[in-house]
């Protein structure tokens, strides 16, 4: 057997392949034109298609194309004909869809058409979930949805490649697309919240915080535990689970921005992430016992919020750049603190920027995201202590008092 005709018996099976498992989906779910054999046949006519196509003329797979479109659409005519009013119209694209995914690993790629297969396969099985959640989406979610689309895929595209200002640090492109990658993440976390509500509890509901904003997490739970002194157990758990998703934010910003200094920068961050964890187990340990709801999310969205952050990442961007020519490091650890107070992202984004650059060391790099994490601390438990109750006070106080002692510790005692 020569190489061609295995690869085209590789072909020919995976189009089986993908077509029983479209089949399988189909035939479990619901009574329609087309069940377990009939999308097999479905994926393999369009393999076979291309295939011949190849050896022949293209327009074969276009003659193939139609001929399966016209018989879905007979075949849903019939079906209407027959009374049921219930017809739709997932089924009879996947159809149509499937055929073009058997022709694509001939013609195309095979990685591309296995990821469209799944994809298919994952969207009609969650047909249920999915229509559960946008039938409890309301028009602040859509208004959600709709202002994300504003700043990624309207603003984004029209802002110009190419660096501005002092030192060169100012590239609009490149501020929104950090501004769209922050939003995308606080995004991801309301989505969360949206489908949990309520409902989640005390881990959950720190880690949905630290997805949307780890101070706003604590601002809410200091309120609500100054109200009730009783929930200062639970609310000290939320808090420092949130804090611990800001450093896991900040890997993966790090490790977005900076590829490069990622295997030398997460060492301590992990370190120092993993402290905060095991002081997170142990409050949960010792407040399991207490229940109690999520709070209220906002829209993190919002224009107002991404142009704000925007600004504030490029003055951060000027901050350091500024800082480190005139007084060195020195110089950036102090725009570290002043920046982490309210924001970590920032700070996270520009340092690992520079240093993937060459533009300042990575040592100095991790050590300003490390500071910036403790000055972080500091600023909310100052908040904690405005707003919350004493009970939530003394408690956080030793929570982030650990995790300063660790983050010290990494500064002083880690060798590179």
């Amino acid at each position: 057997m020569t190489p061609e005709d295995l690869l085209a018996l590789k072909q020919l099976c995976i189009s089986l392949g993908l077509g029983l498992l479209l089949g399988l989906e189909r035939e479990r779910s619901e009574k329609s034109i087309a069940g377990i054999r009939t999308f097999p046949f479905i994926s393999l006519f369009g393999t076979v298609c291309a295939q011949v196509g190849a050896a022949t003329s293209p327009w074969i797979i276009a003659a193939g194309l139609m001929t399966v479109t016209m018989i879905v659409i007979f075949a849903n005519y019939t079906k209407i004909r027959k009374g049921d009013n219930n017809a739709g119209t997932t089924t009879e694209f996947a159809a149509v869809l499937l055929y073009v995914v058997g022709a694509l690993i001939v013609v195309g790629s095979i990685e591309s058409s296995l990821v469209v297969g799944g994809v298919m396969v994952i969207l009609l099985h969650l047909k249920e979930p999915m229509h559960r959640v946008v039938g409890s989406m309301g028009e602040h979610d859509i208004k959600a949805i709709m202002q994300f689309v504003l700043i990624s895929l309207i603003i984004l595209p029209v802002l110009p490649n190419e660096s501005y200002g002092p030192y060169e640090v100012w590239n609009p492109f490149k501020i929104w697309l950090l501004v769209v990658f922050i939003v995308g993440i606080s995004l991801g976390g309301y989505v969360l919240y949206k489908i949990f509500g309520s409902r989640a509890g005390s881990l959950l509901g720190g880690v949905i915080g630290g997805l949307v904003s780890s101070t706003a997490t604590t601002v809410s739970f200091a309120r609500r535990c100054a109200s009730d002194a009783a929930l200062a157990p639970l609310g000290v758990v939320v808090i420092m689970v949130a804090s611990c998703i800001s450093l896991v934010r900040v890997l993966v910003e790090v490790a977005v921005v900076g590829p490069g200094i990622f295997m030398a920068v997460a060492p301590p961050l992990g370190i120092l992430l993993g402290w905060c964890i095991l002081i997170s187990a142990v409050l949960y340990g010792i407040s399991r016992k207490h229940q109690a709801e999520m709070s209220e999310q906002k829209n993190p969205a919002e224009f107002k919020s991404a142009l704000f952050f925007g600004l504030i990442f490029a003055l951060v961007l000027w901050g350091v750049a500024e800082a480190k020519a005139r007084f060195g490091d020195a110089g950036m650890y102090v725009i570290s603190i002043i920046s982490g107070l309210t924001d970590m992202d920032a700070i996270t984004l520009s340092t690992a920027e520079m240093a993937g650059s060459g533009g300042i060391a990575t040592r100095v790099a991790w050590h300003a995201i490390v500071i910036a994490a403790m000055a972080n601390f500091v600023f909310k438990l100052a908040t904690v202590a405005i707003l919350g109750s004493a009970a939530l006070v003394w408690r956080t106080a030793a929570a982030f008092g650990l995790a300063l002692a660790g983050g010290g510790a990494l500064l002083w005692l880690w060798p590179w």
